[in-house]
């Protein structure tokens, strides 16, 4: 019984392309995330400034925003396959000159961010492409839903590792070797890639010019609230919550006293919790309300930013980090799941695009907001008002789901009197 268990959460390796994609991806990702977290603490530790923070991540994230829904056409009218190599081949060439920069010591603030910037446009078309091919790699669509899972399940080992690996290389080789180590890390995603095997590619016919896509677009999130309503969440989360990360290295240098070591532990105790956070999806029953976990995981984080911002103990704050990281996880992967299980297959890639507007447009524009907050507040004082609002959103929501519940009961209830009057006659 066991064994069949582990068969059932596994399922999606008995894809020979789908394992291929997650073996490189794997590798990628936990690169992505060393690299990630040594371009803020280069930045930091050169300005000593939480604006620069916020800047780093407008940098590198608010070019997805401008560019994602170009990104989601160009998913919906070619290819995929041959896009997610192109921009995984450009954005290891991304990674080899931010490391060509560092290591000959030869770099000012404003070359970082412009590279930022190049990847951030990268991913602007490499986010619509990859998420909807996962459906062209697995054979048995019933093994879909687990496959997503199992991506999930990926992306937060990899927010575990990669922190941690790269607060260690930083400490001990710098960080040009950090993101040396990630334009490597490409290599296996690549090579990933170039063994899977799909069938012939056919192109879609499209007489609609791009005005007409970007339109259709918008009228089909206007025709289902259902998807519409979680993409404004996400957005309203990716903006005022979300990036809370963005002053993690005025903790770990100014809060606790430590270095590039203790910011990539920092880092880690969050990826831990995503961790946890992603067992506890994978392990719901059918028929779970994915939208009280929602409520709940909003909670979660709230509470968690609170009192990590209030304690100096770092074992104790390394608590507080993990549930902050279980929530904030566990509210992206559910409002996605939402999404994708809801979006007609002709409409993936621009709705996928859209999630990355919502993502990557209010993300970068919150930590700019955070970055100068906390100039004036402090840090500490700045991810406690954030941990507030995280409360009040939850309160929102729970406003939503009781009025939603009992819109259900009036409706129930009016059938069943509908029956009763229908029996009597």
């Amino acid at each position: 019984m066991q064994n069949g268990n582990k068969l059932n959460t596994f399922r999606a390796f008995q894809n020979r392309n789908y394992t291929l994609y997650f073996t490189g991806q794997s590798v990628s990702l936990i690169g992505t995330w060393m690299q990630r977290t040594g371009i803020s603490w280069v930045v930091y530790t050169m300005t000593h400034s939480t604006f620069m923070l916020g800047l780093s991540v407008f940098a590198s994230q608010f070019p997805s925003f401008l560019f994602s829904l170009w990104g989601g056409i160009l998913s919906d009218r070619y290819n995929r396959y041959k896009i997610m190599i192109a921009t995984q081949a450009a954005s290891m060439i991304q990674a080899i000159l931010l490391a060509i920069l560092t290591l000959t010591n030869h770099f000012v603030v404003w070359q970082i961010l412009t590279l930022s910037v190049i990847l951030g446009i990268i991913n602007a078309f490499d986010l619509p492409a990859r998420q909807p091919l996962v459906h062209e790699l697995v054979s048995n669509k019933e093994d879909i839903p687990n496959a997503l899972a199992l991506n999930s399940s990926m992306v937060n080992i990899a927010r575990l590792v990669g922190p941690a690996l790269s607060g260690i290389v930083l400490g001990s080789l710098g960080a040009g070797i950090c993101f040396l180590i990630n334009a490597t890390s490409f290599v296996a995603v690549i090579i990933s890639l170039l063994l899977i095997k799909l069938p012939a590619y056919k192109p879609v016919p499209s007489k609609n010019k791009i005005a007409k896509d970007i339109t259709e677009g918008f009228d089909y999130l206007k025709r289902t609230p259902s998807i519409s309503l979680v993409l404004l969440l996400l957005a309203i989360l990716s903006l005022l919550i979300l990036p809370y990360d963005t002053l993690l290295p005025v903790f770990a240098k100014i809060v606790f006293k430590g270095d590039a070591t203790t910011f990539g532990y920092i880092s880690s105790f969050i990826g831990l919790g995503a961790i946890g956070g992603t067992i506890f999806l994978a392990s719901l029953k059918q028929g779970a309300s994915l939208k009280l976990l929602l409520l709940i995981n909003i909670t979660l984080v709230g509470i968690g930013l609170i009192l990590f911002s209030r304690i100096s103990n770092f074992p104790l704050a390394m608590l507080f980090a993990t549930l902050s990281g279980f929530g904030a996880m566990s509210q992206n992967t559910i409002c996605l799941t939402i999404i994708q299980v809801k979006t007609d297959a002709a409409m993936r890639g621009r709705v996928m695009s859209y999630v990355a507007m919502a993502y990557f447009g209010m993300l970068p524009l919150g930590s700019l907001i955070i970055g100068a907050i906390s100039l004036n507040v402090g840090a500490p004082d700045t991810l406690l008002f954030q941990g507030i609002i995280s409360l009040i959103i939850a309160g929102i929501v729970a406003a939503f789901l009781r009025r939603e519940r009992l819109k259900k009961e009036d409706i129930a209830q009016l059938e069943e009197a509908e029956e009763t009057a229908l029996e009597g006659i």
